[in-house]
């Protein structure tokens, strides 16, 4: 009796434990079906073939492109790379650092505070433009660069208006003072810009047509890619929607063709020029934790970083940078396979994270972006490389 007890509960034990080891071995399966989180690419592209050109260290730039990956961490890229089979332009640039993002206020930044710490060299409060921490104007990189009669341009797939681009040409206290913001195009004399957010133009409140001032200071107007690509000189203002543009699997895809007109025009200047590109869908894509809607963006942008390196490489006088003003989502990579390009997405949040994001660099001064900086430190090395100061 005894024996068969002992029997019993060693049994018990046993079956326990194989039930509780299977048990543990269940791990949530991932499938096609899990629409949001997974992705597999249909449309790949090649990255461009960069010649092994070799810069001088301590070499300075006569121009910058700037791209600005909004929301973009180092899944997001990777993601983007294993979709495209292992290859992407961001990831053939040499150098590599990173940039710690936190707000003047806030552990956790937002796109006006992240845009103004690398538009303008210093840490400001959520939500502002332009401004430092306690509401003073500070200069941008554009300004710094009209002082010094280079040229300057900025592209973005959102509305021109909104947080990142407005950053780098506009002072308001609120990123959502958007009227005011379209009104500071007039007090700087960029180049060239190429966007969404016409209403704020010409759809306000206080009845003033923008466009129609943009045209009495001598901008060439239009509202389309093709008209676009009609202009041959600047200033020009391209704003392709009322609002923000569509995203590049619904829409306008034009990235790629604004940033190759863009240096076309504005390397006319032989003094030099400033250009910054945000690819502003991939943080809505990460809001709404949509692995395809990052990914698709980022491979949109990539195609116009690889445009810009070819550029980079011909011209031998640009350096192209490649960052993100934060991270978006929490992003992580569950699994993946490079050989069909397929992606498992998994995330923390809805909203931006505090985490460090990548900066990837090519040409003339890429060497400086190296290590483990401040946001505030982007401005820096730009201003230095441009002699703005």
């Amino acid at each position: 009796m005894k024996k068969h007890t002992l029997f019993f509960i060693f049994f018990s034990i046993a079956i326990f434990i194989n039930l509780s080891t299977k048990a543990q071995e269940k791990y949530k399966t991932f499938t096609a079906d899990d629409s949001l989180q997974f992705y597999k690419n249909t449309q790949f592209h090649q990255a461009v073939k960069l010649k092994k050109t070799t810069f001088v260290y301590g070499a300075k730039p006569k121009n910058i492109i700037l791209f600005i990956g909004d929301g973009m961490g180092t899944d997001h890229v990777f993601a983007a790379y294993t979709a495209n089979k292992g290859v992407l332009n961001i990831m053939n640039m040499p150098f590599v650092g990173f940039s710690k993002t936190q707000a003047a206020n806030n552990y956790i930044t937002d796109s006006a505070a992240g845009g103004t710490a690398i538009a303008c060299g210093q840490k400001t409060k959520n939500g502002a433009i332009g401004v430092d921490a306690k509401g003073n104007t500070i200069k941008n990189i554009c300004e710094y660069a009209k002082e010094k009669q280079l040229s300057t341009g900025l592209i973005s797939t959102s509305a021109i208006t909104h947080a990142t681009p407005a950053s780098f040409i506009a002072h308001q206290l609120s990123r959502r003072m958007y009227e005011d913001i379209a009104a500071d195009f007039l007090q700087i004399n960029i180049d060239l810009f190429i966007g969404g957010g016409l209403k704020f133009f010409d759809k306000r409140t206080d009845k003033r047509v923008l466009t129609n001032e943009l045209k009495e200071k001598g901008y060439q107007i239009a509202f389309s890619t093709a008209d676009m690509m009609k202009i041959t000189k600047t200033p020009m203002a391209v704003l392709l929607d009322s609002g923000h543009l569509d995203r590049v699997s619904e829409g306008i895809v034009f990235l790629s063709k604004a940033v190759k007109k863009s240096t076309q025009l504005l390397s006319k200047n032989k003094k030099g020029f400033f250009l910054m590109v945000e690819g502003s869908q991939i943080d809505w894509g990460a809001h709404q934790n949509n692995t395809s809607y990052i990914i698709e963006e980022l491979l949109d942008m990539d195609k116009a970083v690889g445009g810009a390196l070819k550029f980079a490489e011909k011209n031998k006088e640009t350096l192209v940078v490649v960052t993100s003003d934060h991270e978006t989502g929490g992003m992580a990579i569950n699994d993946g396979n490079i050989q069909t390009g397929e992606v498992y997405g998994r995330y923390t949040s809805s909203r931006h994270t505090a985490t460090m994001v990548p900066v990837f660099a090519y040409g003339p001064g890429a060497e400086l972006f190296s290590g483990v900086y401040e946001n505030t430190e982007l401005f820096q090395k730009i201003i230095l490389l441009l002699n703005l100061k």
